[in-house]
């Protein structure tokens, strides 16, 4: 991931940020990226767990077919 380098923070924006941290007891780096990807409208959280999504669209039909007949409910069994 790029790094990034903010310079002329005012003392006062370093103070919030420091505080907003010990409140969300979290990093300042991951409060900074949590505010930014607020601010700017961006899923963090989906963003992240994007790498996770392995399965192309074709593997999950096949996947959602081959399990089909595990979903069907048998009304017999549930009365």
């Amino acid at each position: 991931m790029p790094q990034l380098t903010i310079r002329g923070v005012s003392d006062e924006l370093s103070r919030r940020l420091a505080t907003a941290s010990r409140e969300r007891q979290r990093s300042m780096n991951t409060t900074v990226l949590e505010l930014l990807e607020q601010a700017l409208g961006v899923d963090g959280r989906r963003t992240r767990l994007r790498r996770y999504a392995t399965w192309t669209r074709e593997e999950v039909e096949a996947f959602d077919r081959a399990i089909a007949d595990q979903r069907v409910i048998d009304d017999d069994l549930w009365r």
